[in-house]
């Protein structure tokens, strides 16, 4: 997994090599760089990305914009906009300028810059914030998402007095009550459009969904890969849900169109599919629309299918319907005679090539992890990462090898010394072939600790991806050999694998990661399996609590994060409903306990044993924080060792610099203290 990027280490090593190589730490992650999304000019010649630097005092990010000439070779990159004090990000080139979001002055507007160069210029002037946009290819209006008040008319932010008699308490009547990390306030996001002159895109534009009861982009995680404008600036098209009353329980995102003036109401492109219909893009000639469709209702990890429609004709194809896996990003070539996509498989996730003709897929990248797509007159630019190397750019022409373009962080991974990465393959339940992998500290020469990690999802995958959360590398780094296993229900092995997770949480999961522990003790002397520790989050902290009732002599420590506890409070807590009921078998708790208390590990605390260090964060709506306190007391009541802490501004994830570094501290001491000889 390592070899595509062994030229790059060398490359890194040859730009400031000191005396002698170190091992990879937390506080090195938490300061790299971190290229977002690129965007390239139509002549396939300027390459321009947001990049974000970490200030460590200020305990945050802060970006600026760079650009890269790609018709020089050798060329090296330079900054476009990076005014101090101020976040540059979210570019789009659009004929010869590079419009941006920035926040000077503390509030954030639209921005453009020539790509060659120049003197920023602000083009908005709307108040209220927003969440993102997209100028139309025709350069003659903007799209602006934001969060307003519902059936707002235009951008302009309600005027509002507040009582300070009336009380500070909040008032529902139908859920959401609460989403992912916030409170629900009221309003939704929502879709204006800005007319866009050389006078600037002043106003408070129009409304485009009159009426629609949802959120577009999607809460908490839709971008501007759920919106996209036609070839002629005309239309706009947009995934959204209804929400209504079933919001909590529904997967059911469509795909709308509606004219960009706003004159008539949106039209429902995909109203007999029950399920999710998402990633609407639009081909460069104007002719077709395509997206990924999934066909279950209520789950959210279905296989997204590729589809097409025809513009004029109103037809639509399943362009890989016959391709066992999960489209996860689309992007058009420039003459629209292919379709780029990203999807997992077996532990990497590639770019693929898909004729809208015919629909035969061409896999064009092997190792490592595509983050992002941009595509050229010649091909692609790609962000690639890999499980010991963060994203820089690629270029890839036809079928030949990545090129790279970028060393953004060579001057700060000068001098450290990666852990080699080794996958293996086992019988895991159902005598189906399982997939791991094995993190080996650099220089290690006897028998190490072991860390052994589960992932999320519990439809995920430990993949060869780069984490600026749980990175193999820095455990591997602390002296840990790190062991991940891709159990039932992970992705990338085809559909019929991952549905193998729904109404078994407990079952098949547990069956490989037994599995999957002694064939890679088995398999590798320089493990030393007596001493080991398990660690994981969300799903993985749910397994980390079934372990403790289900495989308590196993290991030395646990560490959960963000783990559920009892499925009961589960079932009630947690926002996304159609996500605890579906994996439980599509009915609420009250219409079918038993499918609930099957896997439930609050049953089985009376076997508890093992040392746990439990985390959670107070703004988790995903796994609420008492989930994390439950385990706690219980481990307290039993007497067992162990800790806990809680990051009251941190949500299912940690985030902040800092506290990701006092995660690592506290992760590391606990295992270090439990695994010593």
């Amino acid at each position: 997994m390592r070899r595509l990027f062994a030229a790059s280490l060398l490359a890194t090593a040859a730009v400031a090599a000191p005396a002698a190589a170190r091992q990879l730490t937390i506080d090195d992650v938490t300061t790299l760089s971190r290229i977002g999304a690129p965007t390239v000019s139509a002549d396939g010649r300027w390459l321009v990305w947001a990049q974000r630097e970490t200030d460590i005092a200020a305990n945050r990010g802060r970006y600026d914009l760079w650009r890269l000439d790609l018709s020089h070779k050798g060329a090296t990159p330079e900054p476009l906009a990076n005014q101090a004090a101020v976040n540059e990000n979210d570019p789009q080139i659009v004929g010869d300028s590079v419009y941006f979001r920035a926040d000077v002055g503390g509030e954030d507007a639209i921005w453009s810059v020539p790509v060659t160069g120049g003197t920023p210029r602000k083009l908005s002037d709307f108040k209220g914030g927003f969440g993102g946009f997209k100028v139309a290819p025709s350069g003659d209006r903007i799209l602006v998402w934001a969060d307003r008040k519902p059936n707002a008319p235009s951008l302009a932010p309600a005027m509002e007095k507040k009582d300070p008699a009336a009380g500070e308490g909040r008032v529902y009547d139908k859920l959401f009550v609460r989403h992912w990390d916030s409170w629900v306030d009221g309003t939704h996001s929502q879709l204006f459009v800005l007319p866009l002159s050389a006078a600037g895109a002043p106003g408070d534009g129009v409304a485009l969904e009159h009426g629609l009861d949802g959120d577009t982009p999607s809460r908490p995680f839709g971008g501007g890969e759920e919106v996209a404008w036609s070839a002629d600036g005309r239309t706009v098209y947009f995934a959204l849900r209804v929400a209504g009353t079933t919001e909590p329980r529904s997967t059911n995102l469509d795909i709308w169109s509606v004219p960009a003036d706003g004159a008539a109401a949106p039209v429902n492109l995909t109203p007999d599919n029950p399920a999710t219909d998402t990633l609407p893009t639009v081909s460069p000639d104007g002719r077709s629309l395509a997206w990924v469709a999934m066909k279950r209702p209520g789950f959210e990890a279905d296989r997204q299918v590729l589809m097409l429609r025809d513009l004029a004709s109103g037809q639509v194809r399943a362009l890989t319907q016959g391709w066992d896996r999960s489209v996860g990003s689309i992007s058009w070539s420039p003459d629209s005679k292919r379709l780029y996509v990203t999807a997992q498989d077996t532990q990497e996730n590639p770019l693929f090539a898909v004729d809208p003709a015919s629909g035969k897929v061409t896999r064009l990248t092997q190792q490592g992890h595509v983050s992002a797509v941009a595509a050229t007159p010649r091909g692609a630019v790609v962000a690639i990462n890999s499980l010991t190397a963060p994203d820089d750019f690629y270029s890839l022409t036809g079928k030949g090898k990545p090129v790279r373009l970028t060393q953004v962080n060579a001057a700060k991974l000068a001098g450290i010394d990666m852990p080699s990465v080794t996958r293996f393959s086992f019988t895991g339940a159902n005598s189906d072939t399982v997939w791991g992998y094995a993190v080996r500290p650099a220089g290690s020469t006897g028998p190490v600790p072991v860390a052994f990690m589960v992932h999320g999802g519990p439809q995920g995958s430990s993949d060869n991806s780069w984490s600026y959360r749980w990175n193999p590398a820095v455990f591997a780094g602390a002296g840990y050999g790190l062991v991940a296993v891709d159990f039932h229900g992970s992705t990338g092995y085809g559909q019929a694998f991952t549905d193998a997770i729904s109404g078994n949480w407990g079952g098949w999961p547990l069956d490989d990661l037994k599995a999957g522990l002694k064939a890679a003790t088995d398999r590798f002397s320089w493990l030393d399996g007596s001493r080991a520790c398990a660690l994981g989050a969300s799903y993985g902290g749910y397994m980390m609590n079934w372990i403790e009732g289900q495989w308590p002599d196993r290991f030395r420590c646990i560490v959960q994060h963000d783990g559920v506890f009892d499925a009961r409070a589960m079932a009630y807590e947690t926002d996304e409903l159609w996500f605890d009921e579906w994996e439980h078998g599509g009915k609420a708790y009250f219409e079918d306990p038993q499918a609930f208390e099957k896997w439930n590990p609050v049953s089985y605390v009376q076997n508890w044993k093992t040392p746990q260090l439990v985390i959670t964060g107070e703004r988790d709506f995903r796994i609420p924080y008492t989930q994390g306190l439950a385990a706690f007391t219980a481990l307290q009541r039993r007497g067992i060792p162990s800790r806990l802490l809680v990051n009251p501004n941190e949500n299912h994830w940690v985030l902040k610099p800092a506290n990701s570094r006092q995660w690592y501290r506290e992760v590391l001491s606990w295992m270090d203290r439990w695994t010593a000889k």
